[in-house]
């Protein structure tokens, strides 16, 4: 039964939104290449470049409603942008969070197939499987984050507004048994299949790197990207379940305030992390994806050598220029076949005299 207590909401400090805004700008920034790379750089896709391009779509959906989120923290937890707004942006917020739960995972089992399965027929190494399987993942986030829509609305507390804030006391209820029934497939599910995976992958990198040197290639690159992988779900993912699932707990069975505020705080900490995952996402990119990285570098490095190119050129035709001027009080024939200035223009009946 709830049991659930009024307390006041508290402010946080300006730092939460201030990490927020540069997270999202490094988001448009990164997120923004890896688009281009994929969209306009690299003409033939692998299949895993499928799950890959599908991650980042993810991690660009944040982008329009971040600054809402923003808004809100910085005006002291004050929604002022109407309940529609409210519903659609925890709507992308969670397909954002999970679609990069789903498609991690994902990544870890197609690597897994590709590395440790690499002799066997598989249905993971086939492009029209894996854009189904994207397909399907997308519907079941549609799916997910539909009953938003109906039971998440503003309330007004304290004569403020307040949008997804664990203060809400009407919604407390909808909070437990929403966060309880998807915790378990959303992402501990998900969590428990990269771990396997990952171990089973690392294993494996172990065993090839013994027998020559492109095992161990293999293996450095493969265990970067599981790395960066596990780091995402550990660090930017872990803290947020662990603090919501604590905060509609502590809210649901009217637990003391004190605790409430310290979770809540802890919880908007979280949230800053989560949204460091957009910025770590596209080293799975380079580390998963040699066509990737080297689309992304070639033209940084075409534009070095143009340049380089460029200052040898002028510095040539000025060498070149100088040995065609004539020195003051002298007759001057340059002979210097590949010089543009005719020489003998500048030779004079008399000698020049010195004023």
């Amino acid at each position: 039964m709830n049991t659930s207590v009024d307390c006041m909401p508290q402010g946080l400090p300006p730092a939460i939104p201030t990490l927020g805004t540069l997270l999202l700008l490094a988001n448009v920034l990164l997120n923004g290449a890896s688009f281009w790379v994929f969209c306009c750089r690299i003409k033939q896709w692998d299949p895993g470049m499928i799950l890959q391009f599908s991650l980042v779509l993810g991690d660009m959906l944040i982008i329009p409603v971040a600054p809402l989120r923003i808004s809100y923290l910085s005006l002291g937890n004050r929604w002022p942008f109407g309940q529609f707004l409210c519903q659609f942006e925890v709507f992308l917020q969670s397909a954002h969070v999970y679609s990069s739960v789903y498609f991690l995972t994902l990544i870890c089992i197609h690597r897994y197939f590709v590395v440790v399965r690499y002799k066997s027929e598989s249905l993971w190494k086939k492009r029209s499987f894996l854009r189904k399987l994207c397909l399907f993942v997308w519907l079941v986030l549609f799916v997910q984050g539909l009953p938003l829509f109906f039971f998440l609305k503003t309330s007004v507390i304290n004569g403020s507004a307040e949008c997804l804030n664990i203060h809400q006391s009407e919604l407390s209820s909808a909070y437990f048994f929403y966060n309880m029934v998807f915790i378990g497939p959303s992402f501990l599910l998900p969590l428990a299949v990269s771990l396997t995976c990952g171990a089973l992958l690392g294993t494996a990198i172990a065993k090839a790197a013994k027998k020559s040197s492109r095992g161990k290639k293999m293996k450095s690159r493969s265990l970067q990207m599981i790395t960066v992988s596990l780091v995402i779900f550990g660090v930017c993912f872990g803290p947020l379940h662990i603090c919501r699932t604590i905060a509609v707990i502590v809210k649901y069975y009217g637990m003391s305030c004190k605790l409430l505020h310290q979770v809540e705080f802890a919880y908007y900490v979280s949230w800053v992390f989560t949204m460091a995952n957009t910025c770590l996402d596209p080293l799975i990119y380079v580390f998963a994806n040699d066509k990737f990285k080297r689309s992304l570098l070639t033209p940084f490095k075409n534009a070095g050598a143009s340049r380089a190119v460029s200052v040898r050129a002028l510095s040539r035709g000025a060498c070149r220029a100088e040995s065609c001027i004539p020195a003051q009080g002298k007759v001057t024939h340059v002979q210097e076949p590949d010089c543009p200035l005719d020489t003998q223009k500048f030779a004079s009946p008399q000698p020049w005299r010195q004023s």
